[in-house]
């Protein structure tokens, strides 16, 4: 186990609206505020996405398993960002459910909103880490400086 210790710098409460892209909107807002190290947490609705429910075995590099969601489900999670090379990197663990049904993961792509989704970012100031691709594991991975 590594860790490193920071503090709290800007805080950004954002309003993701029907048909808005989550992932790309927290990206394009921590770049135009140049923040380089992140978590945030969301609540609200999504109607479409991409998401991974955990490796198909234990193998490595692991291969994951997918799941989409295709029609209006509430969601709730949090994540984290830091950047790698030129991009920031968002890792996103969530709920989403509808009805009875409650799934949970890692959303990765296509996080279109239903409704309104709300996202409180909360800078980490002190902090020089970044991810890095892993050649084992084949993901770009937390590492600290």
């Amino acid at each position: 186990m590594e860790y490193r210790t920071g503090n709290q710098g800007k805080i950004i409460v954002a309003k993701f609206d029907d048909g808005d892209d989550v992932l790309s909107g927290i990206s394009d807002i921590v770049k135009k505020e140049e923040i380089r190290c992140a978590f945030f947490t969301l609540v609200g609705g999504m109607k479409g996405g991409s998401f991974v429910v955990g490796p198909q075995d234990e193998t490595m590099p692991p291969k994951p398993m997918w799941r989409d969601l295709k029609e209006s489900h509430e969601i709730f999670g949090n994540g984290t960002i830091f950047w790698e090379g030129d991009t920031p990197k968002i890792h996103f663990h969530g709920s989403y459910s509808k009805g009875d049904s409650v799934r949970a993961g890692c959303l990765r792509k296509d996080s279109q909103t239903f409704l309104i989704t709300e996202a409180v970012i909360v800078e980490i100031q002190g902090i020089d880490a970044k991810r890095e691709l892993d050649e084992k594991v084949g993901l770009p991975l937390l590492k600290f400086y």
